[in-house]
């Protein structure tokens, strides 16, 4: 498993490229498809999620709707144009970071500087 701190940077890129793809999801919906996606590398807590959902609302890159299920309610988010504007910038950013992060742990390799 991806320690939280090395995932923390990346969450915001995460949860929007997730909405992007999947439309309007739950909190939970995105904590197992994120799981799932990652082969189980990365778990995300609600602890963590929940914060930067709110962040991403509080930004107008997010809405939330509200649905009665098992009569309980659940929050749903999906992106705002804003957000979905967002989503090319943050991935083209966290691109930028992993190859970043690949000429500092191999050096050696004649990685492309684009």
């Amino acid at each position: 498993m991806i320690s939280t701190d090395l995932i923390k940077g990346s969450l915001k890129t995460i949860v929007l490229k997730l909405l992007s793809d999947e439309g309007r999801m739950h909190g939970y919906l995105i904590t197992q498809r994120v799981e799932e996606l990652t082969h189980g590398k990365i778990k995300l807590t609600y602890g963590a999620l929940y914060p930067i959902l709110h962040k991403l609302e509080s930004e107008k890159k997010l809405v939330t709707s509200q649905e009665i299920y098992n009569n309980r309610v659940r929050i749903y988010y999906s992106l705002t144009p804003e957000g979905t504007s967002a989503v090319r910038e943050k991935i083209e950013e966290l691109n930028e970071f992993i190859n970043a992060l690949r000429w500092i742990v191999e050096p050696g390799k004649n990685l492309s500087h684009a």
